[in-house]
Parts: structure tokens; sequence; C-alpha cells
């Protein structure tokens, strides 16, 4: 009998299964046309099945988008912080993970570190989906795919720049370049960069990716540009990372040197004035709202594609 299928990192995922799950996003969303957003999708595939969505950082979009996905496809939601667990008690993740698989259909867990995420899985014998950890953000980058197709792009034609701190969004970027064919840049300064051989590995298994210290550069020609928060949760060291990415900034310059067409990407929260202008983030090329909106459609696709449907 087969295990339980997880969505931990977009690198462990075939390209044929990840664009299957992109079509899907655009279909449900598309499907839903008109429709109150409190009301289920007219198929509602997973009436009766509960999805737990765990929390060990604070979340705006990620909370309400899984929490509205589950009731969008029939089902229902359990929404608890690891405080509120005897998880944050000192209770194993292990034992957790045997705990859970007996009570809900599935598993979303937002975790301070990545091993808490694999070792979840490793133990729990229904779907864990990864909402976000220290390593990496899947759920955002098929959010952010979606919304680069939705705007007549065609991925493996695009060149997409990411410009700032080499975080775990920036990873996910480098995880999905090989399936979907992108070209990806990678400005960042020395310090923040991105591990080696988390590049090496992407490169070896055909991602075509550039590492260009200079922004402008970075930015010269291409069709997206990407930033995030200079400093992430839990980073302790702000007053430095501010004064060290502030040539970072995704400035009114850096997007001139983009192709005119070109659409800024950001996961949001943003600030302005820090990583990215409010000129930029609130101007024309500025997509991040409909990215945002459609956190809610892929991570349908995604809990579709964990329950097998």
């Amino acid at each position: 009998m087969a295990g339980p299928r997880h969505f931990l990192s977009l690198a462990d995922i075939p390209a044929t299964e990840l664009r299957g799950i992109l079509d899907e996003a655009h279909r449900r969303k598309k499907a839903r046309a008109g429709l109150p957003k409190g009301l289920p999708d007219t198929d509602a595939p997973f009436l009766g099945e509960t999805l737990a969505l765990i929390f060990e950082k604070s979340s705006t979009r990620t909370r309400f988008s899984f929490d509205m996905a589950m009731r969008q496809l029939g089902g229902s939601a359990i929404t608890v912080s690891s405080g509120d667990m005897q998880l944050g008690r000192g209770e194993t993740v292990e034992d957790t993970a045997k705990v859970l698989s007996r009570y809900v259909d599935g598993i979303m867990l937002r975790a301070n570190s990545h091993d808490t995420l694999i070792d979840l899985a490793r133990n729990s014998t229904v779907p864990v989906i990864n909402g976000l950890t220290d390593y990496n953000h899947p759920c955002q980058i098929m959010a952010d795919l979606q919304t680069l197709e939705e705007k007549g792009g065609q991925l493996s034609d695009m060149t997409l720049t990411w410009v700032g701190d080499g975080n775990n969004v920036a990873v996910s970027f480098i995880n999905a370049a090989a399936n979907f064919g992108y070209r990806l840049r990678i400005s960042t300064p020395e310090d923040y960069a991105v591990q080696g051989q988390i590049i090496s590995a992407a490169q070896s298994a055909g991602a075509k990716i550039e590492l260009i210290t200079d922004p402008l550069a970075a930015c010269a020609e291409s069709d997206v540009v990407i930033a995030d928060t200079f400093v992430s949760m839990g980073d302790k060291d702000a007053d430095k990372r501010l004064v060290d990415l502030a040539p970072y900034e995704v400035t009114d310059a850096l997007m001139a040197a983009a192709r005119p067409s070109a659409l800024f990407l950001h996961c949001l929260p943003a600030h302005r004035g820090e990583e990215v202008a409010a000129s930029v983030i609130d101007g024309p090329q500025s997509v991040v709202f409909d990215e945002a909106e459609n956190r809610l459609h892929a991570q349908k696709a995604v809990i579709a594609w964990c329950f097998g449907a």
C-alpha cells in the first residue's frame, strides 16, 4: 500500500504532477466565478474531510487561505498554534503525527524548523502540507506561478529575478526552476546568498540559474522582479540586515531596467521603503494582491493532489 502523498518541497515532485496542480488551480478559480466566497465549490470533493492547520509562526495569508480552501472544497479545518497543543509542552513530533493521523484527513504545518516538518511527515499516515519552514515555502511559489500564467506568461519563456535576502521563498523558486523551465537570476549580497548546494542540486536537475550580485544588472530585461522582507520572523539581527540589504531595495530604477511589461511579485507582508519602494508595490506593474488571492486557489489544488483527487 502506497504511503500518503506529502507536499513538502517542489524539488521532490515530478514536473508533470506540478503542472497538473497548476492546471487544477486555474480550473478551480475559473469555476468559482460569481460564487459567494463562503459557498462550497459545485463538486465539493472533500465533503466530510478535515485538515488540521498547525502554526508555530504567526500567519495571515496561510491561515485564511487554507481555512477557506477546505470550506470551498466542502470540508473543514481545525486551526491551532503549537502553544495550544501538547506539542508545545514537550510531546514529540512523532507522537503528535500518529495521534492526529487518527483524527484528521490531512495536516498543514507552518513550522519554525524544516526538520519538524520532515519528522511529522515521516510519522504521519495522512498527507502533510508544508505551509512554510525556515528552508522553503512551496505553496507560495505555486500561487506566484499561477499569477504569472494568469497575466499571460509562458513560464518556460520567462526570466525571473530575485532581489534581496536568499531566504526560504528564494529557495522554493530555485527548487521549482527545473520543473517549470523558467530562467532564474538570484541577486543577493554575499553574506545573504542561498546555500551553494541548493543551487547546485537544482542546476544538476536542469535549472537555469544565474547568480548576479549587482541588482541592477540582474533586473536587466527581466520579465519578473521578486522581493521579500529583509527581516524574516525569527531573525535576531534586524538592524544589520536593513543596512546590508538596503542596496537591494526594489526601486523604480530597478523596475525600469526590467522589460516594460515586467511584473512585480512579493509574498507579503511588505515593508515599503525597505525591500520595495511604495511606488513599485503600489504601482501598475505590481500584482501582489492577485498573488495573495491565488494562495487560496493554488492551495485548493495542492490539497486535491495530496488527497488523491
